[in-house]
């Protein structure tokens, strides 16, 4: 078997509303089809990255919350990698969304930070630039 990359990742949301605009207003996703899937009482929201498709984002109604502090078993966090990590932290300040004091990285002694999506999903930016 050979991998080639990584397809998209699937994340469920309380408040689809909220979310969607997190994720297209605040990170900046564009939308690539959205559909309502009646029988599920759901919404799925193709989202991409610099035209490439990465997240899947749905609703559900009444999902239950999945533990991610302290550190629990299963997906740790999304990263994205930022060319400048000032001005990303400037951009989620300006949208009012807190960012966790930036860090450095002990391998590679770059510097990153992590925030929470509106469900509590963690969250890293990762300078790559600089």
């Amino acid at each position: 078997m050979q991998l080639l990359h990584v397809h998209h990742i699937a994340i469920i949301c309380k408040d689809y509303e909220r979310s969607k605009k997190f994720y297209t207003e605040v990170l900046g996703l564009a939308v690539q089809q959205e559909v309502y899937r009646k029988e599920r009482d759901s919404y799925k929201l193709d989202l991409s990255l610099n035209g490439h498709y990465i997240i899947e984002l749905f609703s559900f109604p009444s999902p239950p919350d999945r533990p991610s502090r302290p550190e629990a078993a299963g997906l740790r966090h999304l990263a994205f990698a930022v060319e400048d990590l000032k001005d990303c932290i400037w951009h989620l300040d300006a949208h009012k969304v807190a960012s966790e004091e930036p860090r450095i990285d002990e391998f590679t002694g770059k510097r990153f930070t992590f925030i929470a999506d509106p469900d509590g999903l963690p969250i890293e930016f990762y300078e790559v630039g600089g």
